[in-house]
């Protein structure tokens, strides 16, 4: 049982340290952002093609959906911990006295 392929979450943001020490002006923090929504969106995509699929009878593995719709429930769950953590980061900041 190989459970490298579920667990690694640097595949969900597809980073690496190439991409995070680059100096290139592409790659600020709102082209690593939307990179990251759109991985979570081809995820959520993934996951309905794999229901689509399993409801005309093309997919033999009913393990192969559940892990894609699975994978796309946790990618949602942590963008959505991550935009909650920084607006609550936003709304401190605002009610700080300078």
């Amino acid at each position: 049982m190989d459970i490298n392929k579920v667990g690694n979450y640097k595949n969900f943001l597809d980073l690496s340290n190439k991409e995070l020490n680059s100096t290139n002006k592409n790659n600020n923090f709102s082209s690593f952002l939307s990179d990251a929504i759109g991985n979570v969106n081809q995820m959520q995509i993934d996951s309905d093609e794999y229901k689509k699929m399993l409801a005309i009878g093309e997919v033999d593995n009913l393990h192969d959906v559940t892990i894609a719709s699975e994978k796309a429930n946790i990618a949602l769950q942590i963008t959505m911990s991550i935009r909650n953590k920084i607006i609550e980061a936003y709304k401190e900041i605002m009610r700080m006295q300078f």
